[in-house]
């Protein structure tokens, strides 16, 4: 038997991965209003809706209903690359990341943690997003930075006025602002996002030239942006970390790590697979007391996935990140990624894994048998 063989990489992270498939194949349609985030068609629809103020669009990411509106003019504008995946532009694939935004709204994750505000609290101001928030610091680098990336590319064509994002009042050297203040701090990551909106645009249909869209190149792009914008934004808001109880906190990092994975496998963040995914995530924030896998008001299958993503972290983490770097290999083609993607649906079915036995022995294992040098003790 290969010490810590490639397959043995596959299962633990199939086995993280598969309530998205679980839900896949249930072959229920998303519909109904609750499919879209809380106060969508509140939202601003068009960039001129926001105000205007010395020839320049003013957009406050600090407030939900205006965060929101960012995406919705990501959504409406990029719609027409997706027309061939469904009606209503329900299967662009920047879905992903409003309905995520709408979840961490939902559940509480932007307000205040420390409490010395009353930001994004029903008795203060509910629509108000708290730079102490860790959920909305990583959230501005997907929200803000696609969305300059996108104006960057053109996207929005030729615009009439520029474009300002409002600073917070704490943190501001942690944020940037404009297209040129971002593409002077973060031009790597500028890029990576105006690649993606480029791409969209390179596939626009002219006459005499053929459509060249395939999806599976939009999702790789799409996918290196996203986990680029979340390597960029870990370590610049670790210290955010210290404002949340120790489960949250845990519960943040776990997902963080999975987000590696998921991408690899190109995972489509249509409107659809993201709701059916997002069903599985806790409904609240963690708190101290709550214990993997036993927290009272979380279905099994939460429970589950949250042990799950904690297994995959630690062990990720104990390999030194050895499990990311051979998934990673094994999803480097679209037949790979295929494989990944059906190796979790067949997977979810068992019930057979022991994930809390699973997590002990990962727990304080030795790693001279898998060929690391002494023993090395998970991170907390």
């Amino acid at each position: 038997m290969q010490p810590y063989c490639g397959v043995c990489a596959l299962l633990l992270v199939a086995l993280t991965l598969s309530p998205a498939a679980t839900t896949a194949q249930s072959g229920n349609d998303v519909t109904g209003e609750d499919v879209y985030p809380p106060l969508w068609d509140l939202a601003p629809e068009n960039l001129l809706d926001f105000p205007v103020k010395d020839n320049k669009i003013v957009i406050n990411a600090w407030n939900y209903r205006e965060r929101l509106g960012v995406y919705k003019n990501l959504l409406s504008s990029s719609a027409k690359y997706f027309t061939a995946f469904g009606s209503h532009n329900f299967g662009n694939i920047l879905w992903g990341l409003p309905l995520q935004h709408g979840w961490q709204f939902r559940t509480g994750r932007l307000a205040d943690p420390s409490r010395v505000t009353s930001c994004g609290y029903e008795d203060g101001d509910l629509l108000c997003i708290s730079v102490r928030s860790w959920w909305s610091c990583m959230n501005y680098y997907l929200a803000v930075i696609p969305f300059l990336g996108a104006v960057d590319a053109g996207l929005f064509g030729q615009l009439q006025h520029e474009i300002e994002i409002l600073p917070p009042e704490e943190r501001s050297a942690d944020f940037c602002y404009s297209v040129a203040d971002c593409r002077s701090r973060i031009p790597k990551l500028m890029d990576e996002w105006k690649a993606y909106f480029e791409y969209l645009l390179s596939t626009e249909h002219k006459a005499g030239s053929p459509t060249t869209f395939k999806l599976d190149d939009a999702l790789g792009l799409m996918w290196r942006a996203h986990v680029s914008s979340i390597a960029y934004a870990l370590p610049k808001f670790q210290d955010s970390l210290k404002y949340l109880p120790d489960p949250e906190a845990n519960f943040g990092e776990d997902w963080a790590n999975a987000v590696d994975f998921i991408a690899a496998t190109h995972f489509s963040t249509d409107l659809q697979s993201t709701n059916q995914f997002q069903t599985f995530l806790p409904q609240r924030m963690l708190v101290e007391g709550d214990v993997l896998p036993s927290i009272s008001d979380f279905s099994p299958q939460q429970n589950r996935v949250l042990l799950s993503l904690r297994v995959l972290h630690r062990a990720n983490q104990l390999t030194g990140g050895l499990l990311l770097k051979l998934w990673r290999k094994a999803m480097s083609t679209e037949a790979g990624r295929k494989m990944g993607r059906k190796l979790m649906e067949d997977l979810v079915s068992s019930q057979k894994f022991d994930l809390v036995g699973m997590y002990n022995d990962w727990e304080g294992a030795d790693l001279t048998a898998f060929g690391f040098s002494g023993k090395k003790q998970f991170q907390h």
